[in-house]
């Protein structure tokens, strides 16, 4: 409500203003007039209270002195107790006010030149004498005064120590990168001193260690580019080493070279770990979905784990039961293969089991062991990247931490489920459930590769034919086949292999090409080049460090199998006996 006096003032100046005398405009001649006057006061009243009351702060003042109005609000903000003590307390805003001059003085300036400022940064001093970060906005009144400025302040500390915190956190982040990147590199660095064909193994590996250095620019983008380069090395180091394993050796290097498999089988391992982990956290890695004989994949993986079982004295059992699923067969035996190593890295004695199981529309898969067990506040850790059930130490092959968590990305990749149940000290059961409908029962399938089994009584006297253009590829593919009685021929490429056939005195039973040939070409080429010469559709498969969906649909399409690099023993003999069948 105004007072009176305050319409006697109002009254006087208007009727001045316009000329009339007071009495004039008190008898209400403008009636209008009148109304306008009050609608002003109310305008007025409103602004006075948004501006005490505003959230963010509110000053009027000159640039060369101190304030000439101010809110509560920035007096809060500078840490005075009214805005009349911080007028009071503070008549030059350049001294006083800023905590750098330097800083008051650039935004003058670039103020007197542009007329307003939005939202700058800067940084106030407190009554405290303590700095306050602010973002102001700034706006001349040069019908004030040549310098008379209207503020508008906000308190940004709080978003100021979150981007503090988010720089600290990523200064973290890059000195972990590199603490593991140096990890990897001694790593590496132990490994090629242990291997034949050092100097080759050396140079990969050391473009390997370069390329993980620059790993905080772009890791995924390395461990795409560099996986072929350094599959290659690899696989030729673990056929070397496995035809090694089969020859009659003095106990001491008998020891010595199961030493290195190990090595190499862990620096394989955590290689697909670190790939596999990239291509997931990129959703890169889509599922390829067919139909799957899955009790001939389970009892092929069981195969390969029959000799760990054996080494380690465990008692491993496999129960299948008759499933067709429609599924990506790599995820789901990575998926497996990933468990069963788990349950055996982690079951010093007892059993391991690998079970399927029927449920309504479902089929469980399950992993049983009486390991170490798992506590039940941990369940939810397992499935991290780099988390292990043990500390380093204390027994047994450690890996690196990804295995569970590459299952928990593939299982939610192909949309199935993983529960788990686990007793410290008793042991666990991981079961992974995948959707089964009752009519893939009805659909048929050619048994897929790695699901073949193992020929019992041996190559004798086979003719393989293995084309690569590594040439420690084919000296190692051509040892380990020899140890299996095979009849080895090699080439590097499908001009040598055609030059050798047309003078042979016998084909070959069965073709094994690496993928990626020189001069751009592939080993499915040479293949189909070598069947059409030859007029003979031979048993053939492809070799390849190529990973891709891409790839394995190219090769599914030409009804050719294929078997990844690293090339496991195990694995090949399984593959060479399939083709051996077929033909």
């Amino acid at each position: 409500m105004k007072k009176p006096s305050d319409e006697q003032a109002s009254d006087y100046g208007i009727g001045d203003l316009l000329g009339f005398g007071s009495q004039s405009v008190r008898k209400n001649y403008y009636p209008a007039l009148q109304d306008r006057i009050e609608e002003l006061e109310q305008e007025r009243n409103r602004y006075k209270w948004l501006f005490e009351n505003a959230l963010h702060g509110v000053f009027q003042g000159n640039l060369r002195a101190g304030f000439l109005a101010c809110n509560p609000a920035m007096a809060k903000i500078c840490g005075y107790d009214s805005p009349e003590e911080l007028k009071h307390r503070v008549i030059r805003l350049r001294e006083q006010l800023f905590c750098s001059s330097s800083e008051f003085d650039d935004l003058r300036q670039e103020l007197l030149d542009r007329g307003s400022l939005s939202a700058r940064e800067t940084r106030l001093r407190r009554a405290d004498s303590a700095p306050v970060h602010v973002a102001i906005t700034l706006l001349r009144r040069p019908d004030l005064g040549p310098e008379v400025v209207e503020a508008f302040v906000a308190d940004i500390t709080e978003r100021v120590q979150s981007r503090e915190k988010l720089v600290q956190m990523n200064a973290n982040l890059e000195r972990r990168v590199d603490e593991r990147t140096a990890a990897l590199q001694q790593a590496n660095s132990g490994l090629h001193y242990q291997i034949e064909e050092r100097e080759k193994a050396e140079r990969g590996l050391v473009v390997a260690v370069q390329a993980a250095q620059d790993a905080n620019r772009s890791k995924d983008k390395y461990l795409a580019a560099a996986s072929h380069d350094l599959l290659q090395p690899l696989n030729a180091a673990r056929l070397m080493i496995s035809a090694l394993q089969e020859s009659q050796l003095p106990a001491e290097e008998g020891r010595m070279v199961q030493q290195v498999h190990r090595a190499l089988e862990g620096a394989e391992d955590l290689l697909a770990d670190l790939l596999d982990i990239s291509k997931l956290d990129q959703q890169a890695m889509v599922p390829d979905l067919v139909m799957t004989d899955a009790a001939v994949l389970i009892k092929g993986l069981g195969e390969e784990f029959e000799a760990i079982a054996a080494n380690a004295q465990l008692d491993f059992r496999i129960r299948t039961i008759p499933a067709m699923i429609k599924i990506d067969q790599r995820m789901l035996t990575r998926i497996i293969r990933n468990l069963l190593s788990n349950a055996f890295r982690y079951t010093p004695n007892g059993r391991v089991l690998l079970a399927m199981r029927a449920r309504r529309n479902a089929l469980r898969i399950e992993v049983w062991d009486t390991g170490v067990g798992i506590e039940g506040s941990k369940l939810d850790e397992i499935f991290t990247e780099f988390h292990q059930l043990l500390p380093q130490g204390t027994g047994g092959r450690q890996g690196a931490g990804l295995g569970l968590a590459i299952v928990e990305r593939m299982v939610r990749v192909l949309e199935c489920k993983m529960d788990v149940v686990s007793r410290p000290g008793r042991g666990s059961r991981f079961a992974l459930v995948l959707p089964m409908d009752v009519s893939d029962e009805q659909h048929t399938m050619k048994p897929s590769v790695g699901t073949a089994q193992t020929f019992a009584q041996g190559f004798v006297g086979a003719k393989i034919l293995v084309i690569d253009n590594d040439f420690s590829v084919l000296e190692s593919m051509k040892l380990l086949l020899e140890r299996w009685d095979c009849s080895v021929v090699t080439a590097p490429g499908e001009e040598a292999a055609r030059a050798y056939l047309e003078q042979a005195d016998e084909l070959p039973v069965a073709i094994l090409a690496d993928y990626h040939l020189d001069y751009d070409q592939t080993g499915s080429d040479a293949i189909h080049a070598i069947r059409k010469m030859l007029g003979r559709n031979i048993p053939a498969a492809l070799i390849t460090a190529d990973h891709s969906a891409e790839t394995r649909q190219l090769m599914r399409d030409q009804e050719l199998p294929i078997l990844n690099k690293p090339v496991k023993p195990n694995r090949l003999r399984a593959l060479l006996s399939s083709l051996l069948a077929s033909g």
